[in-house]
């Protein structure tokens, strides 16, 4: 699509004179040329042949890099923008590796003095010296950037969709035989409750018995074939290896000299994904290239056993999730020996969405990977790829525990984009306290999105909810069967629980053209292919810029121009963005959060460990500081024993079950359709109280429920199928007791703390709002037992000579507002949900017998939502307060003060009280 035709695009939905003050800001990014790089010497010649028919005549320059710093041995994150090509950064290094070519002493020489630090790894002790390479490619300072073009991965799947199925021929040459289906086995039934099912089943890859003497199956042999024989010889592939560097397997043999360096015959490849539709995906890219030799496998719940077998014994490129590697593969390492003694590249995709708790998990898993890696003599190389965020190179490195390059100069080209920020009007509705309410950001998006499709914009539509992008869909289709009703059927909807053909047939739908409009999840933010869209629309701020960029490059991804829109939701965060562009625009995007030392992540991890090996002093290094204090305490508590040879795990039962990485322990709630038995899907224990309580509307695959029981004994939720017009929200309220001060700043007389709270929580009470308008139906009490958490926190005080001055100002009402404020605001300093923290505000706290205002981690131990918070307290606090006083409202609203999930009912509220507070607090605050 043209730039005029972006820009009338945007005009045309402006055409109404009623709509025109809904937009707050337009902002219109450049395009960007490419940048090529010629394709790597040590590249497969024949992944090159297969990858220049697809039409990647070379890699981009970012691509390059990146794969060149794989190769040489050092572990990398490639954090560019949306369709940049992540993909072939790491396929270049990986296939290579499996094609197991020769290595100069040259490039091994360099690799070891680059990465020494992974040689610690094959004794356990996971000591990470400092990097000597010293190149890091700093990201740029726009997070305008993400919105890119192609050279994606769509572009490396486009050839081979007809082509047989390589890996089946693979299988045959190898004299194995996939098996045919059956059930699943229990050791991971529990990985696949907890992993993300965007689609309901995945195929494994290594298909069945698939004939080998097919023309097309000897033409691929024979190519292969050809391939080995010219990376055996002199005059083939430069004589290099994609291999590991220093993190070469201490068995591989080394000679002096000029000789070369043999690495191992065939290397092995393991892929992480959050999702296991991403990784059906990439096994679909994989199968594309037609690369014999490669044989390539998802490893998930939907695995059936005899597959597992076939995978252990002859994958060599394994694609999988963290709670797969977590609950099976590491407790099994065993049965492993061959795929890990070989491993040489680890690859960890969308690394940005490993965050809080769940990134916490996650951390530590690779940790044990890791240990498992030196105990069979590898040290694999880490290369991840994550959208645009700050820092990169950092997080990567607490997620890995390794020292890790950043490359996150995007060269790319992209097309010109225009992006608008849009805030629904005020309605005639009134909510708490006759607080004015604004239509609903689903609503709003519909109608936007039928606007576009009538004009023949194809548009994707991101709504956080399944319930919310069903909403969104069926309202466009009804808006437009009153005006176009031919166009209706170009309408429909797009969320997780879809099978994979049904994913498969409208993303097949959407490059026809067939439909031109579409709503959904963050499924398709992942990486799925899709691509060539013509505009965007966010429906509700989506957490982080990384979301909203990874969302809004959508839009353009083959070159053209790019419209793209956020329409704000009726809260602080949404209200604030808004009516502050520089807070999106030009701004570097979040650095993401995690805090592997947490003891309450950390210390079923150890049992694990000591499970799948036992334990030595020198892994205490690995694991982190707090480790030894840690492992006196499971030795005590009984589930570690010490000896002279380290620390055992002494249950029969599988210490892997001790860690819920996606949760925050206890038992999962399990919810069941009363009326069928059916098992509908499983709720964290922490969770449970705000989201199945009695009343509460359940939502599963689209389809609606109310939960008639909730048995917190049994673990068990009871719903029934319904379909209300109201979503429903929990309502508690919170005691807070500190427990220690960490850290401690003075401004002035007022005073930042950052520690250790117990926090009881009780939920009292739910709302019910209607879906469409966002008008308060009611409210009805709930009897439900607290919950305590030990946690993190930061929180302010004001002196009493401060207090004082303010004469006789409603201070609980006043901090009650600051807190609620500052709440709805930290998403924007953490990469946190609003949902994931929560806050406590007093006129006189025991523990300080001051004002104090606490914002807490909603996770046991903490989740470094808070530390951040503590860290960027100034910026944080001063975007609450402008957030505040840019408020349109007189005395409180949605937008600003009130919380949706305020136990006391959003009083009492001072909205001029909390402006006075947050003014006198950051009165010294450092600038």
């Amino acid at each position: 699509m043209s730039p005029q035709r972006s820009r009338t695009a945007l005009e045309r939905l402006l055409a109404d004179p009623t709509r025109r003050d809904r937009i707050t800001h337009v902002e219109r990014v450049p395009a960007r040329q490419g940048r090529r790089a010629a394709w790597p010497s040590w590249a497969p010649q024949l992944l090159v042949d297969r990858l220049t028919a697809a039409g990647i005549e070379a890699p981009w320059e970012h691509q390059a890099t990146a794969a060149e710093h794989a190769h040489a041995g050092r572990s990398v994150i490639i954090a560019t923008g949306t369709a940049s090509g992540k993909s072939l950064a790491y396929l270049l290094p990986a296939i290579a590796a499996i094609y197991g070519e020769e290595a100069s002493v040259a490039n091994i020489s360099a690799a070891h003095s680059a990465t020494g630090e992974q040689l610690s790894a094959q004794t356990g002790s996971g000591t990470s010296a400092k990097s000597t390479h010293g190149e890091r490619i700093v990201p740029p300072a726009t997070s305008g950037e993400e919105l890119s073009a192609p050279n994606s991965r769509s572009d490396s799947e486009s050839s081979g969709a007809a082509t047989p199925d390589p890996l089946a021929q693979a299988s045959t040459a190898a004299g194995a035989t996939a098996p045919a289906n059956a059930p699943a086995d229990p050791e991971t039934k529990a990985a696949d409750a907890a992993a993300h099912t965007e689609a309901a089943g995945t195929a494994t890859g290594q298909g069945t018995n698939a004939s080998s003497g097919s023309a097309a199956g000897a033409a691929a042999k024979a190519e292969d074939k050809g391939a080995d024989a010219s990376s055996r010889s002199p005059a083939g592939a430069g004589g290099k290896a994609a291999g590991l560097g220093a993190n070469a397997p201490s068995g591989a043999a080394t000679r002096s000299g000029n000789q070369a360096i043999r690495r191992p015959p065939e290397g092995t490849v393991l892929y992480l994904s959050p999702t296991k539709a991403l990784a059906a995906d990439q096994l679909r890219a994989l199968r594309a290239l037609r690369l014999t030799r490669v044989r390539a496998a998802t490893y998930d719940g939907d695995t059936p056993p005899d597959e597992r077998t076939w995978v252990r014994q002859h994958a060599n490129y394994v694609l999988t999730n963290p709670d797969m590697l977590h609950r099976s593969m590491l407790p099994s390492h065993s049965r492993w020996t061959a795929f890990f003694r070989r491993l040489q590249y680890v690859i960890i995709d969308e690394a940005h969405g490993y965050r809080g708790v769940f990134g916490s998990h996650v951390a530590q898993v690779l940790r044990r990977l890791r240990r498992i890696c030196a105990r069979y003599g590898s040290s694999p190389v880490f290369i991840l790829a994550s959208a645009t965020t700050s820092e990169p190179a950092t997080t990567a490195s607490h997620l890995t525990g390794l020292d890790v390059v950043a490359v996150a100069d995007d060269a790319s080209p992209r097309g010109p984009a225009t992006f608008a920020l849009w805030e629904p009007p005020l309605t005639d509705l009134r909510g708490e306290h006759g607080a004015p309410v604004r239509r609903t950001a689903t609503a709003e998006t519909a109608d936007l999105l039928a606007d576009l499709v009538v004009e023949d914009v194809q548009t994707l539509a991101f709504v956080r909810s399944r319930r919310g992008a069903e909403s969104v869909a069926l309202s466009a289709k009804r808006a437009l069967g009153e005006v176009a009703p031919q166009l209706s059927d170009q309408v429909a909807a797009y969320r997780a629980g879809y099978l994979p053909e049904e994913r498969r047939a409208l993303e097949a739908a959407l490059r026809a053209r067939s439909v031109v409009g579409l709503a959904s999840t963050n499924a398709l933010e992942l990486g799925v292919d899709v691509s060539g869209l013509d505009a965007v629309l966010v429906c509700g701020w989506p957490g982080t810029r990384a979301s909203l960029w990874q969302q809004a490059g959508r839009a353009g991804r083959s070159g053209q121009s790019a419209l793209a829109i956020l329409v704000a939701r009726d809260d602080p965060l949404d209200t604030f963005l808004v009516h502050h562009p520089e807070a999106i625009f030009g701004t570097p995007v979040e650095a993401t959060v995690l805090d592997p030392d947490n003891p309450y992540v950390l210390e079923p991890h150890l049992c694990a460990a000591a499970s799948e090996l036992p334990l030595t002093e020198a892994d205490t290094e690995l694991f982190g500081p707090s480790t030894a204090d840690l492992l006196s305490d499971l030795v005590r508590r009984g589930f570690l024993r010490r000896r002279p040879a380290g620390w055992y795990w002494t249950r029969r039962d599988r210490a892997a079950d001790l860690a819920d990485i996606r949760g925050a322990g206890g038992a999962p709630i399990q919810v069941v359709e009363a009326a069928t038995g059916r098992l509908l899907g499983t709720v964290d224990e922490a969770s449970a109280h705000t989201t199945v309580h009695e009343g509460a509307v359940y939502i599963h695959q689209g389809e609606s429920f109310i939960v008639q029981t909730l048995d917190l004994d049994d673990s068990v939720a009871l719903v029934e199928p319904a379909e209300p017009d109201y979503s429903t929200t929990a309502r508690d309220i919170t005691d807070i007791t500190i427990v220690e001060r960490l850290r401690t700043t003075a401004w002035g007389e007022a005073t930042l703390c950052f520690g250790t709270v117990d926090v009881t929580r009780q939920v009292v009470a739910y709302q019910m709002r209607r879906t469409q308008t966002g008008e308060m139906l009611g409210e009805k009490p709930l009897d439900l037992p607290p919950r305590t958490l030990r946690t993190r926190a930061v929180w302010w005080t004001l002196s009493e000579e401060q207090i004082d001055s303010f004469g006789d100002l409603d201070l609980a009402g006043a901090a009650h507002a600051a807190e609620h404020a500052s709440i709805g605001l930290l998403p924007l300093f953490a990469t946190c949900d609003r949902w994931d923290i929560g806050g406590v505000s007093t006129a006189v706290h025991p523990d300080t017998g001051l004002l104090t205002v606490f914002v807490y981690d909603g996770h046991e131990g903490g989740a470094g939502f808070a530390e951040r918070g503590y860290s960027d307290a100034t910026e944080w606090l001063r975007a609450t307060r402008n957030a505040i006083e840019s408020c349109e409202c007189d005395s409180g609203c949605p937008s600003c003060i009130q919380s949706p999930k305020c136990g006391n009912g959003n009083d009492p509220l001072d909205k001029t009280g909390a402006l006075i507070l947050l003014a006198e607090l950051l009165r010294q605050a450092p600038s």
